[in-house]
């Protein structure tokens, strides 16, 4: 299997962190494939065949090309038996799934936005930083961190007593918590809880 990444998207950061992760149950090594965005490599009509919207990651297995971080993430803990970020029972699989689900609605649309205004403009000369954009993605990303925040509140991990996909989903994000300043002040729930993910291996691995 190769997956297709670059070390300043959080959307591939998550699944290469569950890569890294699953690595001891899956029947095969994930080689890590760098497509360099800073050089348009993912504009490259071989980029494209893999995804035609031009975005990382991409899961090659076989003749099967597989795009969206999350359906990555599921689909190699599918790949990994003996896993437990996955639980296989219905209940717990869902309470996961909804988190991740959870992420992809909630969290990383606003994370995206202040991303995009307070450091990929600057970055990439694409202009100075939208101020009702920057407000409003500031408001919806706080509302969104106050929510997790809260329910982070005498719980270790986001679903469940374990480690599992929801944990590395949702953390994910806070890769951009100093070039987007995301708004975490105040929020010690949150907080612990980003320690311990970024405590783990498959975090330090994948930090730039």
């Amino acid at each position: 299997m190769r997956l297709y990444h670059h070390p300043l998207s959080s959307n591939a950061r998550r699944a290469v962190m569950a890569a890294l992760q699953l690595a001891p149950h899956l029947p095969e090594p994930v080689e890590l494939v760098l497509v360099d965005l800073t050089q348009g490599e993912h504009r490259q009509p071989d980029f494209l065949r893999l995804n035609p919207q031009g975005k990382v990651p991409v899961l090659v297995d076989g003749d099967f090309a597989l795009t969206e971080s999350h359906a990555i993430m599921e689909y190699l803990a599918e790949r990994a038996p003996g896993q437990t970020l996955w639980p296989a029972d219905a209940q717990a699989r869902a309470d996961v799934n909804r988190w991740m689900f959870w992420s992809a609605q909630h969290l990383m649309p606003p994370v995206s936005v202040l991303n995009w205004e307070r450091f990929v403009k600057g970055l990439t000369g694409a202009g100075a930083p939208d101020a009702a954009r920057e407000a409003a993605g500031e408001a919806e990303c706080r509302a969104a961190l106050t929510a997790l925040d809260t329910h982070l509140n005498g719980r270790t991990w986001v679903a469940g007593d374990a480690l599992s996909l929801a944990d590395l989903a949702l953390a994910a994000p806070l890769m951009h918590a100093q070039t987007a300043r995301l708004p975490l002040d105040g929020l010690p729930h949150l907080a612990a809880w980003a320690a311990r993910v970024q405590a783990l291996p498959a975090w330090q691995q994948t930090e730039g």
